[in-house]
């Protein structure tokens, strides 16, 4: 009986953090491609990254990934103008209405063609949206009675070529849009004759148009920089009066009732426009294409973006530069301002660059670069705030987890980064590279102090460091050998061989200096580092490891096979404990030049990277696929699977064969084409264009997986970024030993009644926050090492868990401090003895109270600093004030003596 009631317990326990884990954020990608926008009346940034849009707080240093996703990569976006709403539309025109409130999606739509652009009106109540060679207008969400979220207003038609850029006029009346076939069109939104007037004078396509404020003169700019100046004959206050035709007149007197007959016989005059000026970017004769534009018009400042990777801001109408600025090797992709005007942002889509230039001062607010190729490996700092990432770029980038922003990178290897590691105090990283090179990097001045080497060029392909920091251990692609180094003098101390293939594992013990060391020859062996040269053990498989993982107390290994099979090993006896079969929870997708379905294909089916949770309970793995799954040990089942990706722009998410992608050739993929389906195979004598461009379509897959020290979340190396998912328990209702009598009344009588260790219980038991917060800091401050030390063991853990979640929220943060010192002065011996369960908190509590030291810190010596100096300066004044009052009293007496001198007085 006892049996089968722990066996409910631990089930419920599992089901419980099956639905947990949310995804939480995405690091490691800042921008791929689509336009940034500033949100409205927010100095927020929102840039697309995938099929996801991250938000960059930049009053606040923190970075949010909303949870909503798009089927295929964002190609634009638009907020309302009250900053509500956010229309987004994939690279395949699939519209989605979200809510930046509840962060879900309110409506989908398909547009059925690529769209270009779409801009909000300045009041709200429209948007339109460019699709190839028209304009469609529609009402904005909730400002008519339709059901519908997109009702269609009017179509626009008159362009020859694709649509590529529009803007507003003030009064939301008129659109100036700019295509591919050189010329601009006005256009208005009152009923009539919708094409006001036609602007060519340009050689190359329009990249952006915009009129002034509160006015119909424009701007146009072409691709090969030049800058036309219009000016027109009508205000835009009188558009609509002189504008207009009598039949449109007529239409204009029922929408305005206000006007009468003697101003609706004014004589017509048709809108005009005159060219007044015409400028040119390049002037040094170095030729570079105008890749994107913004203009502020409160502020008349135009920021220009160019194919070199370099930037220029001029003040209109009169074309005086500013200055100008070259941040990248690589095209500008997009270009915004804020709405003060202040901040402009522009992003780079090829190098994932995304910067915020404040122009007045000179100086960048935010400069983020992700990856420029896929990310290889991870770990998490023993604390939990940081993540370092290995790149294929030969980059080594750390992260903070609480701002999602990267805050250091390492550019010393040469080639791939295979491994990184964080050492056990979290005061060195180090890692491993394809170029023959273990370089250690110190946290404190960010630097690399040690470079290690082997005496023959090799390749390291996996990384260990021990548990004392003393020790790295690095596993050759080459000779199959293991190269040990120590930390301290940076010599070679021993070369390990012994594998006959490849190895691409290898993990530390925590509990003593053994390693472990998984290769393709389909062995595992266990290394006493410090004792002998050869294998203490030889654990021999059927088939390659892939990945090894030591549980967290080092008596337990875990290793991952091609078989698609996860078994584990006693440590001291070399005998199997267990095995988990994962052939049937891995599903692969199909390519797109497959001709079989991914329930046909078997090749890759398997986990290649492998974590333990804090308590040794759970494993969590991933491959070269889209799914991630956590299994339990013990128990041998698939807890939860994650898919980390739902982007159909990657390779490799279908499951089935569309036959619409089939030709008699084969699959429609291995013809290359372009975004505007054009060839890219040139043929002779075409000198334009890349030579040898070919179209390339990333597959998804999950390089590295690992699990924070702290347990409430874990991480992800996938082709779309650094995934971060963590525990959700604001939805999970879980009471503990719950009772018919266990109400929240019974909890406040028991505070009325100052029985506050029975109220701190019940609730524990109940397991509501609101109501454990209203126990506990209800408790006198007397009264909390009492009642700490009266606790059960079984609401210790309970409280010591609240506790860790409540420190970085509640404003009580003292308060709390003192209820977490009593408990592990009169309990550390019961928590140490259930070190596996407790770890997991304990660890999360040492981080939050890492970063209240190093904030609080920050604060008290900048005051410290501050009394100082005013302590200081009241000493300099009080001094120099008692000097001065000494010689005002001594004129005083000199004033008196004259006086009493003159006057034959005496002042006895």
């Amino acid at each position: 009986m006892k049996l089968s009631a722990k066996r409910v317990k631990e089930e419920s326990s599992i089901k419980i953090m099956k639905y947990t884990y949310k995804f939480s954020n995405l690091l490691g990608t800042i921008y791929k491609k689509g336009n940034v926008e500033f949100l409205p009346r927010k100095d927020i940034l929102a840039s697309p990254v995938g099929n996801r849009i991250s938000l960059f707080n930049l009053k606040e240093n923190s970075s949010e990934t909303l949870s909503f996703t798009t089927k295929y990569n964002i190609a634009c976006v638009a907020f309302s103008p009250d900053g509500r709403l956010v229309i987004v539309i994939d690279e395949n025109g699939n519209a989605s209405l979200v809510s930046l409130l509840s962060q879900t999606v309110i409506h989908r739509f398909t547009f059925r063609k690529p769209v270009t652009c779409i801009k909000f009106d300045p009041a709200g109540t429209k948007f339109a949206v460019a699709m190839e060679k028209l304009i469609l207008l529609y009402h904005a969400p909730g400002k008519t009675r339709e059901i519908n979220p997109f009702t269609l207003y009017r179509t626009y038609h008159g362009a020859y070529d694709t649509i590529t850029t529009f803007d507003w006029t003030d009064d939301s009346t008129t659109f100036a849009a700019g295509s591919k076939d050189m010329n601009t069109r006005i256009y208005t939104t009152i009923p009539g004759n919708p094409l006001l007037f036609s602007l060519g004078g340009h050689k190359d396509e329009i990249v952006g148009c915009f009129f002034e404020s509160n006015s119909l003169d424009i701007y146009t700019i072409s691709k090969d920089g030049a800058l036309n100046v219009w000016e027109s004959n009508i205000d835009l206050e009188n558009l609509g009066k002189k504008g207009l035709n009598r039949k449109d007149r007529r239409a204009l007197k029922i929408l305005n009732p206000g006007v009468d007959e003697e101003e609706s016989e004014i004589k017509t005059e048709l809108l005009n426009y005159h060219r007044v000026s015409k400028y040119f970017f390049n002037k040094e004769g170095n030729y570079n294409e105008v890749t994107c534009v913004a203009y502020h018009k409160k502020n008349h400042v135009l920021a220009t973006g160019f194919s070199s990777g370099s930037f220029s801001l001029h003040e209109l109408p009169g074309f005086n530069w500013i200055h100008s600025l070259n941040i990248s090797e690589q095209r500008i992709s997009t270009a915004c301002f804020n709405q003060s005007g202040d901040w402009l942002s522009l992003a780079c889509s090829s190098s994932g660059q995304l910067l915020v230039w404040e122009w007045h001062s000179e100086t960048y607010v935010l400069k983020q670069h992700g990856h420029f190729n896929n990310m290889r490996c991870l770990d998490y700092s023993p604390d939990g705030r940081y993540i370092v990432s290995g790149g294929e770029d030969s980059k080594v980038k750390v992260w903070n987890t609480l701002t999602g922003f990267c805050f250091v990178t390492f550019t010393e290897h040469t080639s791939s980064v295979t491994g990184v590691q964080f050492t056990r105090n979290g005061h060195v990283i180090v890692s491993a590279s394809l170029d023959g090179t273990v370089r250690a990097f110190d946290m404190h001045r960010y630097r690399n102090f040690r470079t290690f080497t082997s005496p023959h060029p090799v390749q390291f392909v996996s990384l260990a460091v021990d548990y004392s920091a003393d020790l790295i251990c690095a596993g050759s692609n080459d000779n199959f050998n293991i190269f040990l180094w120590s930390m301290q003098t940076g010599r070679l101390l021993d070369v390990l061989a012994g594998h006959e293939g490849p190895v691409v594992s290898l993990c530390f013990s925590s509990a003593e200096a053994l390693l472990a060391s998984g290769s393709w020859d389909g062995t595992v062996k266990l290394w006493s580092v410090l004792e002998t040269k050869s294998a203490r053990e030889t654990i021999t498989l059927n088939q390659d490891v892939l990945a090894i993982a030591f549980k967290p107390d080092g008596s337990e290994i875990a290793v991952s096979t091609l078989n698609a099979e996860i078994t584990f090993w006693d440590v001291q006896t070399a005998k199997q404990m267990g095995s988990i079969e994962c052939k049937y929870d891995i599903i692969i997708g199909r390519n797109e030049n497959d001709r079989i379905s991914a329930k046909s294909k078997s090749q890759g089916k398997a986990y290649d990277c492998i974590s333990y949770i804090s308590d040794g309970q759970c494993v969590i793995a991933g491959g070269k696929f889209a799914s991630i799954g956590i299994y339990n040990v013990k128990e041998g089942l698939l807890v939860k699977k994650f898919t980390v990706s739902q982007n159909l722009s990657f390779d490799g998410m279908e499951e089935f064969l569309d036959k619409r992608k089939m030709t008699e050739f084969g699959p429609l993929a291995l013809i290359d084409t372009d975004e505007s389906n054009e060839k890219l195979i040139k043929l002779p004598g075409v000198q334009k264009g890349d030579m040898c461009s070919r179209s390339f379509k990333p597959e998804v897959r999950v390089s590295g997986v690992k699990f924070s020290p702290a347990g409430r979340d874990w991480a992800a190396v996938t082709t779309e970024g650094l995934v971060i998912y963590s525990l959700d328990n604001n939805f999970v209702f879980d009471p503990f030993d719950l009772e018919i009598s266990i109400t929240p009344e019974l909890i406040r009588q028991k505070i009325e009644k100052d029985e506050y260790a029975e109220a701190i219980v019940v609730a524990l038991r109940l397991n509501e926050v609101q109501l454990i917060c209203e126990a506990i800091e209800s408790t006198p401050i007397a009264a909390i090492e009492m009642i700490v030390s009266g606790l059960r063991q079984k609401y210790v853990e309970k409280l010591l868990e609240f506790i860790s979640t409540q420190l970085d929220k509640s404003c009580h943060f003292h308060f709390y401090i003192l209820w977490t010192k009593y408990i592990f002065l009169h309990h550390a011996t019961q928590l140490k003895q259930r070190q596996n369960k407790v770890l997991g908190t304990i660890m999360g509590i040492l981080k939050k109270l890492t970063i209240k030291k190093e904030g609080l810190g920050s604060v008290c010596e900048k005051n410290s600093y501050q009394i100082q100096y005013i302590i200081a300066m009241s000493k300099y004044f009080g001094s120099k004030r008692k000097k001065i009052s000494e010689e005002e009293s001594d004129i005083e007496d000199e004033i008196m003596d004259d006086v009493s001198e003159d006057s034959g007085l005496s002042l006895s």
